[in-house]
């Protein structure tokens, strides 16, 4: 007999007689139709899938005998879906010891051209001629379905099963049930005033999915341009879709007032961080605001080459910006030198910038570079690879540590940040570096998924259950 709990704090004890092999089962963790039968209990099914299912919740560092969608899918009618689901969950996500994990390709038009990843692992892909396709945490396949955009070029996750869209090819902001597969509802910018705002395209969406309660009143805010390059960001209730307010209008007419490529709501500071980047014959030019959501007032602004708060680095302005939530940092990355900068969001200035040089390898710059915050790392692409900037915090025994808590207000009055504060290694290898540059890269349940140009799959990078610190918990 194998006898197995299903972890946590054991009660009634239930066997279970599956085809010939007996096993023990904490009874609390079965479904009522197995839990009131008298034991040992007979169930015509695979001893294999289960035994499986349980050395997994068990082991989780361990490979699984079956198909994780095979597995999952058995555990269903076990009441262990939700343990074994949390055992596959991959470890949290360490930049300088992650490595490939799998790779997703849709069965038809398999070029992606958005990803939208929640906080569960699971992921949005949108691809070819404004196909969809949803992979649940497991990264089994779940649906597939064709909007009717041409090509999406934007895409969030919300709860719960929807998806908000846009294209830079199509005028509007589209809400689709992912789950069912059908259109639910459409979003425009319009202004009767002003017949110059009209058939506006989505060029970015900054949208949260629930985490916990707070997170469910969280506005959606997307970027909207016209074809006469009027533009703004627009902010709508996510429940009703209807426009709450209107962010940072202006005419477009040059690259200071461009619609914003990038949109992240810093909820807790409230503001809202906006970027746009330019590039041409005569190189990179872009800006960067800091808005307060209740006014929509300019807070701090940087413009590059020149411009209001300009940077120490005259003449090698970014190629791509972010911002760490967690942390309060904004990051760039210089398109000449390919340095990254760094600007505590609590002490910005007119040139708040520190700047820290890769090693050998990052030498090829900044041009075509893809910058993405997630889990207090900063991860860059570059021609050479995938490159990893981490946070140090000095702990008071003279070891650094990542920093996965705020800082204390005092020490960043008084210190700041500083180039000693980060180490940067990369993530990839050389050979996987060859399989082109990096075109999309979004971090979402501690995996980071890449695209890269030409390629048709998705590539998805997690930390190796043997890698860094184990905690053991009496």
């Amino acid at each position: 007999m194998e006898a197995a709990g299903a972890g946590g704090r054991r009660g009634t004890v239930k066997q279970l007689n599956v085809g010939g092999k007996l096993f023990a089962l904490d009874a609390s963790s079965l479904p009522l139709s197995l839990s009131l039968e008298p034991s040992p209990i007979f169930v015509d099914r695979d001893p294999a899938l289960l035994s499986a299912i349980l050395s997994a919740i068990h082991a989780p560092s361990a490979a699984p005998a079956f198909p994780a969608a095979v597995l999952l899918d058995e555990a269903h009618f076990y009441g262990l879906h939700d343990q074994l689901l949390a055992a596959l969950y991959p470890p949290p996500l360490l930049g300088f010891s992650a490595s490939l994990a799998s790779t997703l390709s849709p069965a038809s038009e398999p070029f992606p051209t958005a990803l939208a990843p929640r906080d569960d692992g699971s992921l949005c892909l949108a691809h070819g001629a404004g196909l969809v396709t949803c992979y649940s945490p497991a990264l089994d396949h779940l649906t597939t379905f064709r909007t009717h955009l041409h090509r999406i070029t934007s895409l969030r996750q919300l709860p719960p099963g929807l998806a908000v869209a846009g294209s830079s090819f199509a005028p509007g902001l589209h809400v689709y049930d992912v789950l069912e597969g059908r259109h639910v509802a459409s979003v425009q910018w319009s202004d009767p005033t002003d017949l110059r705002v009209q058939k506006a395209k989505v060029i970015a969406i900054a949208a949260r999915p629930a985490a916990d309660a707070a997170d469910k009143n969280s506005p959606i805010l997307a970027t909207f341009e016209c074809p006469h390059r009027e533009n703004c960001i627009l902010m709508f209730d996510p429940v009703t879709l209807k426009p709450i307010q209107e962010i940072g209008r202006q005419t477009g007419s040059a690259a200071k007032s461009s619609v914003p490529g990038r949109v992240v709501h810093l909820q807790e500071l409230g503001l809202v961080f906006a970027a746009s980047v330019s590039s041409g014959a005569f190189g990179y030019s872009g800006y960067m605001r800091l808005f307060d959501i209740r006014s929509g007032d300019v807070v701090w602004e940087t413009s590059e080459p020149g411009g209001a708060g300009r940077s120490s680095r005259f003449g090698d302005p970014f190629a791509e910006a972010d911002v760490d939530v967690k942390q309060q940092i904004l990051y760039k990355v210089c398109s000449k030198s390919g340095d990254i900068g760094a600007a505590d969001l609590r002490c910005l200035g007119n040139d708040p910038w520190v700047y820290m040089s890769s090693g050998p390898r990052g030498s090829g710059g900044g041009h075509g570079s893809v910058l993405h915050c997630y889990k207090s790392q900063v991860f860059v692409s570059r021609k050479d690879g995938l490159e990893v900037w981490s946070r140090l915090e000095e702990q008071s025994n003279g070891t650094s540590n990542l920093a996965e808590q705020p800082r204390a207000k005092e020490k960043l009055n008084n210190e700041g940040i500083n180039e000693n504060c980060f180490r940067s290694s990369y993530v990839d290898t050389e050979e996987d570096a060859e399989r082109g540059m990096i075109h999309i890269m979004e971090g979402g349940g501690n995996r980071l998924f890449v695209t890269r140009e030409e390629m048709q799959d998705v590539e998805v990078w997690e930390t190796s259950q043997l890698s860094g610190a184990i905690s053991l918990l009496v």
